[in-house]
C-alpha cells in the first residue's frame, strides 16, 4: 500500500484552544469539589473529639485529593484525546492553585494550620 499524499493545507489545524478551555473547566471542577469536600470534613474534624482520629481524616483528606487530581489527571492526559486531556491538565493546575492560593489549608497539605484551629497537639 502507497504512503498517503503529504498534506497540501500548511500547518494542521490546531486544537490549542479547545485543551486550554478544557483545562479551565478542569481547574473550576476542582475547586468547586474541593470547596464542598473540603467543607463537609470541616464540619466532620470539628465534632470528632478524638486526635487521632482528626489526624487520620486530614491525612486520608490530603491523600484522596492529591490523588484524585494527579492520578485522574495523568489517567486523562494519557488518553491523547484534546477534551480529556485538558481536563487532566486542569485538575492538576486546580490542585496546585488551591495548594497555593490558600497556603494548603484547602488540600490538607499543611498540618500546621490544623494544630491551633482544632486544638490538635502536634
Amino acid at each position: 500500500m502507497p504512503p498517503p499524499p503529504p498534506y497540501q493545507g500548511g500547518k494542521p489545524p490546531g486544537q490549542g484552544g479547545q485543551i486550554a478551555a478544557m483545562a479551565l473547566a478542569g481547574a473550576m471542577a476542582f475547586i468547586v469539589v474541593n470547596a464542598i469536600a473540603g467543607f463537609v470534613v470541616f464540619l466532620v474534624v470539628a465534632s470528632i473529639n478524638d486526635d487521632t482520629a482528626t489526624k487520620a481524616l486530614v491525612g486520608l483528606t490530603a491523600v484522596v485529593s492529591a490523588a484524585a487530581a494527579f492520578g485522574g489527571g495523568w489517567l486523562l492526559i494519557r488518553r491523547k484525546r484534546p477534551a480529556p486531556k485538558g481536563f487532566g491538565m486542569g485538575l492538576m493546575i486546580g490542585w496546585s492553585l488551591v495548594s497555593v492560593c490558600t497556603a494548603g489549608l484547602c488540600t490538607a497539605i499543611n498540618p500546621e494550620l490544623y494544630t491551633g484551629m482544632f486544638g490538635m497537639a502536634r
